[in-house]
């Protein structure tokens, strides 16, 4: 059985990407020399030679942020190669959007598609529980939770939540471990403190903030009240990422399948 060529279409071996090829091509692709490259980011030629020859790996983000900032001025970059050459850099995004930022990557066929689930919840939210879009089936199960915008607001501060959330004390519960385990792996520490002083006002989340938990999902269905007839019906969530250019890792499809709890299936 034949092997497979690495090699490239010009017979050189294909390589994975780097930083410095990265660097190097797009300089290239704007027919900028290194001096004038290194001058604009306030660094000398040679740094860029190593940068690109990738005797430095690991550039410091002011570094990066100038070489961005020039190359994206002499010819705008796309959403991905900013992305790939932050990621290439080991800096990733160095600041959470906004919500009203991420609703702005909800495009118009998201939204269809979110209709499409019907009559399964559906909806997106972002990695700290803000609810960014969504179907009438899931502002039908969670009623108030859209115009509270986060799930553990919605979860302690509206009366609301006690009486959908059949389960409220696990469901209120996995949402405090879990966002223990969302502040862990952002380590926006900023933020989560402003965030925890608010949630803080509530003696029910201080109580289940201090048991300690941590969690980074769930293997249980969720099980709500309709407000209107009174019955009682699970979901089987589903939680996937959503890959995006500007926001990478940001933003989370939820999918709640919908059927009846086994207290009124029929026999």
């Amino acid at each position: 059985m034949p092997s497979r060529s690495t090699d490239g279409g010009d017979g050189a071996p294909v390589r994975p990407p780097t930083f410095g090829n990265e660097l190097r091509r797009l300089r290239d692709d704007r027919r900028i020399s290194r001096e004038k490259l290194a001058f604009a980011a306030g660094v000398s030629a040679s740094y860029i030679t190593h940068l690109e020859g990738g005797d430095r790996e690991h550039p410091t983000r002011t570094v990066v942020n100038a070489l961005f900032g020039y190359l994206d001025r002499i010819a705008p970059l796309t959403d991905a190669e900013r992305r790939l050459f932050f990621d290439l850099a080991g800096l990733g995004v160095d600041r959470f959007p906004s919500v009203l930022e991420l609703r702005d990557e909800i495009g118009t066929d998201m939204r269809d598609g979110l209709r499409l689930h019907e009559p399964n919840a559906a909806g997106y939210v972002d990695t700290r529980w803000n609810v960014l879009s969504c179907n009438d089936s899931y502002a039908a199960a969670f009623p108030g939770l859209v115009d509270d915008v986060n799930v553990l607001r919605w979860f302690f501060g509206n009366e609301l939540s006690e009486q959908v959330m059949v389960e409220w004390e696990r469901e209120a519960a996995l949402t405090v471990d879990w966002l223990r385990g969302l502040i862990g792996q952002s380590g926006d520490t900023a933020w989560s403190t402003e965030f925890l002083d608010e949630l803080g006002a509530y003696p029910e989340f201080r109580r289940m903030w201090a048991a300690g938990g941590t969690t980074y999902g769930r293997d249980r269905p969720m099980h709500v009240r309709d407000l209107g007839t009174g019955a009682c019906y699970r979901l089987d969530a589903q939680l996937f990422r959503v890959d995006s250019g500007n926001h990478p890792g940001r933003i989370q499809f939820f999918l709640g399948i919908r059927s009846l709890c086994a207290s009124h299936r029929p026999v």
